[in-house]
């Protein structure tokens, strides 16, 4: 008898475990990345040779409710180095009205945002001296702070959304950031014209962001023409970038790329870089990518006096793995 119960009992506990896990769909993928980078730099700490990797892993539950709505719950791990971090954690809600997103993600305008690297599949852009001066086009992002975003249904080619982060109580900084993207098509070409706008409280002056690209895709050419502005208490920053692919019938790409930037608050500051990738399909699922890039940093008159101009050539190995 006592058999029969305990018999019982686990299978009535294993249909349960069976029963909830019905209920959603679990996906796991990660991603691993390999470097050589050799840097050429007129600066003596930044010249030499380094290894470096990259991995990260992200955990995806989906499901439907009996009234129809899409609620995924996500956790991106940063699993580099040893240790296992928690980089994005958020539940999203879509149905007809659009889409719902709560926790920590990336703010809206990440979602409308075109530029050069787009194109690019390993971005290996030397840092700048300066801890301002910027890189590219790209508006840079708010750590994943804990946020509620919301985004539209698509309506024709137009899609926009917006999000708020909660900078806490007082003396907090909240952020509000907004997007849209157009999709067209133009003499058998694709063309998407994206834009966004970010601003972030602050108690001297609020930290204003925008960029705005355009892709055209014709056949197996891609190109991207981007913009973007930042200002902030001593900082008048102006972007502006361009690439350009092409994917070979064999499935390697090549692609090059430009970008400069200038800070109008600091006269004479300025960083640019020209670049040029192949990237190589080993196999399914792995593939190698070489970045060359020529790069110059003038610092001006930035009162920084850790800041010194630099320039010289980057070139980077990546060898990437998804599964």
């Amino acid at each position: 008898m006592r058999k029969l119960l305990l018999s019982t009992t686990a299978l009535a506990a294993a249909a349960t475990l069976s029963a909830n896990a019905a209920l959603a769909d679990v996906a796991i993928s990660g991603a691993f990345e390999w470097t050589y980078n050799s840097r050429s730099s007129n600066l003596v700490a930044l010249d030499g040779t380094t290894f470096g990797t990259g991995s990260e892993m992200a955990i995806t539950f989906t499901n439907k409710t009996d009234s129809g709505l899409d609620i995924t719950y996500r956790v991106d791990l940063d699993t580099d180095g040893g240790a296992i971090g928690n980089d994005e954690t958020s539940l999203a809600i879509a149905g007809g009205f659009g889409k719902i997103i709560l926790g920590y993600d990336d703010h809206a305008a990440d979602a409308y945002t075109i530029d050069e690297s787009d194109l690019i599949k390993e971005d290996a852009a030397p840092a700048a001296s300066s801890s301002s001066i910027s890189t590219g086009t790209a508006t840079p992002t708010d750590n994943d702070e804990n946020k509620i975003a919301y985004h539209l249904p698509a309506m024709g080619g137009l899609t926009a959304g917006i999000s708020h982060t909660d900078g806490g109580e007082e003396g907090g900084n909240d952020t509000t950031s907004m997007g849209a993207k157009y999709a067209m098509e133009a003499a058998g070409a694709s063309i998407t014209i994206g834009m966004n706008t970010t601003t972030q409280e602050n108690s001297t002056q609020d930290i204003d962001q925008e960029s705005m690209g355009i892709k055209i895709v014709s056949g197996d050419i891609s190109v991207i023409f981007a913009s973007g502005q930042r200002e902030s208490n001593d900082e008048e920053i102006d972007n502006v970038g361009a690439a350009i692919s092409y994917s070979m019938p064999n499935g390697m790409t090549i692609g090059a790329y430009t970008a400069k930037s200038e800070d109008d608050a600091d006269a004479g500051e300025e960083y640019s870089r020209t670049g040029v990738e192949l990237v190589y399909p080993i196999a399914s699922g792995l593939t190698a990518m070489i970045n060359v890039d020529d790069y110059d940093y003038k610092k001006g008159s930035d009162p920084d006096v850790a800041t010194q101009d630099d320039s010289g050539t980057n070139s980077k190995l990546t060898i990437n793995a998804k599964f």
